[in-house]
């Protein structure tokens, strides 16, 4: 499989190297963080010999490893010969941005044992001259945050527009049985006309036809979901624009068997009728 896209992540320390890392991994890169340089030949060897369905790899090689700086050279030119397709993404910021990005996280810089963080990054930047000359794509990230740099590095490396979209999860759920712990947005339908109250539809939940009409047949049930729609409009492709992989959803009534199941199922076709990637879960539809 020496078709494989390889992707080396390298650059100066604190660039934002595992964000990139990260930003590929969204967008389906099998990624690994500081692979020793020597056994990357037989980590590709392995990957071809096993007819892997791993099509695109992502690795952060840089000078942590021990033996990175004396074999790197060597190794790529090696792999290049044998027919492998290595990108070499090379990562670089101003020095006082560096300098800054150190004193926030508090880390040390690799080469500063015996100097300070300045003298550190000067000698990086020195010693990583020669590789950055043979990057395929060097990036600046002096004026990234880190969703600015992982949007960067996934729009340089999509292969196709639909890999971009935003995965969103849509759960409905009963207040009675607690909030979903990981809802990014939770949306209350209390409010609406409850189908318990009707001796011939509260033994069905949301799913069946006669409860959605029974909830959808109020002005206020169709206001709100038209509400919903512009809210979604408004909210989704700022989600996407800060980098967010995973968007999830929860629209709660008392008991999540019948208002919020049909608020939710509508929310869902009409995400899905706008080329979202959806997933519904009912949590508690069943309970009761």
């Amino acid at each position: 499989m020496k078709n494989m896209r390889i992707v080396i992540i390298t650059g100066l320390s604190g660039s934002g190297k595992s964000t990139a890392l990260r930003a590929l991994e969204d967008i389906g890169f099998f990624c690994v963080d500081n692979l020793p340089v020597v056994l990357l030949p037989k980590f590709l060897e392995i990957q071809t010999e096993a007819s892997s369905e791993i099509s695109k790899v992502a690795l952060v090689m840089d000078l942590r490893e021990k033996y990175f700086l004396e074999k790197y050279m060597s190794i790529f030119s090696e792999l290049n010969e044998m027919g492998y397709r290595i990108e070499i993404v090379f990562l670089d910021a101003g020095d006082d941005i560096l300098l800054h990005r150190f004193k926030e996280t508090r880390r040390a810089h690799p080469l500063s044992e015996k100097g300070s963080v300045s003298e550190g990054i000067t000698l990086e930047r020195e010693k990583l001259i020669p590789l950055r000359a043979m990057a395929t794509k060097v990036i600046d990230t002096s004026s990234f945050n880190v969703h600015q740099l992982k949007d960067v590095i996934q729009r340089y490396f999509i292969e196709s527009p639909s890999q971009r979209r935003l995965v969103i999860n849509l759960m409905s759920f009963g207040y009675r049985y607690g909030l979903p712990p990981d809802a990014d947005i939770v949306l209350d339908v209390r409010f609406l006309p409850n189908p318990y109250f009707i001796e011939d539809l509260k033994n069905y939940d949301g799913n069946n036809k006669k409860v959605e009409d029974y909830v959808m047949g109020w002005e206020e049930s169709r206001t709100f979901l038209g509400e919903l729609y512009k809210l979604m409009e408004f909210l989704i492709p700022h989600y996407e624009k800060e980098g967010k992989a995973y968007l999830n959803i929860a629209l709660g009534c008392t008991g999540g068997k019948h208002r919020s199941v049909v608020m939710l199922n509508k929310l869902g076709e009409y995400l899905s009728g706008k080329d979202y990637l959806i997933n519904i879960e009912h949590r508690d539809v069943n309970r009761g």
